[in-house]
């Protein structure tokens, strides 16, 4: 028992690499129970466009309402960071996650375009009063994340919804510079990104992307990502400067709330899903 308690000492004040931040208790002990109001599982689902998507939220103990994450995730989807919706959820926030139409086993056809539309009806379900009471939500306190893909979701949304408290981008791709690619190297790319996808073909995805380049640009978004509270985090994914051009641009446009972070690791962040945890968690607890 002593070893234990000396060794979750030692992880509480470590420091994760690049930022330095110490481990919130949240990633490692479970809250106390609440036997009138205990944590759980939830499935959703959440009405978009004619269809209805599927979705989850992990709800912690306590009567509510509690502030609330939106993850979105990446292309095609295959790391949904659970992981780190369990975390949040420890810390005391609803975490909800989603599947976009067309996308494991979500209603519907899957398209570059609906995506944020998708994660915009996500944000209206919460919001309805019906279903705030019932999942615990402050509507008031709604925030939203994404990685790689979803980074990219998590940014044109929080575009257009400046009532978000934050947004989190976590080795966020930009879709709209994938289409400088040759047409025969996007296709190929796409081709080793169509797991759990419905209606799309290698080559249709890449023409989309291509039709869309000039509207899909991260950098679309940096005027109205001025006034947004935004956790920039990189990795060592050849992606990086497409986040630090966005950040950039935000501050070219006045903007000084983004906070920006980068770690020497992969794409799904492998090896640091710690130091992921952490630095997210922090970070949320400064917004409440």
């Amino acid at each position: 028992m002593r070893l234990t308690v000396i060794i979750l000492a030692a992880l509480v004040t470590a420091p994760l690499g690049a930022n330095a931040q110490s481990v919130p208790a949240a990633i490692f002990t479970d809250p106390p129970s609440d036997a009138a109001h205990p944590a759980k599982m939830r499935v959703l689902h959440i009405p978009s466009h004619g269809v209805l998507i599927n979705g989850l939220v992990y709800s912690p103990p306590g009567a509510g309402p509690h502030p609330t994450l939106v993850i979105c995730h990446g292309l095609p989807g295959n790391e949904k960071n659970l992981d780190l919706a369990q975390a949040v959820r420890r810390a005391g926030w609803n975490a909800v996650t989603f599947n976009y139409r067309g996308s494991w086993g979500s209603p519907g056809v899957f398209r570059f375009v609906q995506n944020v539309d998708d994660a915009e009806a996500v944000l209206a379900y919460l919001r309805d009063p019906k279903y705030s009471a019932e999942l615990g939500v402050d509507t008031k306190r709604l925030a939203i994340a994404g990685h790689s893909m979803g980074g990219w979701v998590t940014a044109l949304t929080a575009a257009r919804d400046h009532t978000l408290i934050g947004a989190v981008l976590i080795s966020a791709g930009d879709m709209g510079r994938l289409g400088d690619m040759p047409h025969d190297q996007l296709v190929a790319v796409m081709a080793d990104n169509m797991e759990g996808l419905a209606g799309v073909t290698a080559e249709s995805m890449a023409d989309e992307i291509q039709v869309h380049a000039k509207a899909f640009r991260l950098q679309n978004a940096a005027a109205a990502l001025t006034q947004t509270r935004l956790l920039a985090l990189t990795s060592d994914d050849g992606l990086a400067s497409d986040t630090d051009s966005l950040v950039e641009a935000i501050k070219t446009n006045g903007g000084t709330l983004a906070t920006s972070y980068h770690v020497a690791t992969d794409h799904g962040w492998s090896d640091h899903r710690i130091a992921l945890e952490s630095t997210v968690l922090t970070w949320l607890a400064g917004l409440n």
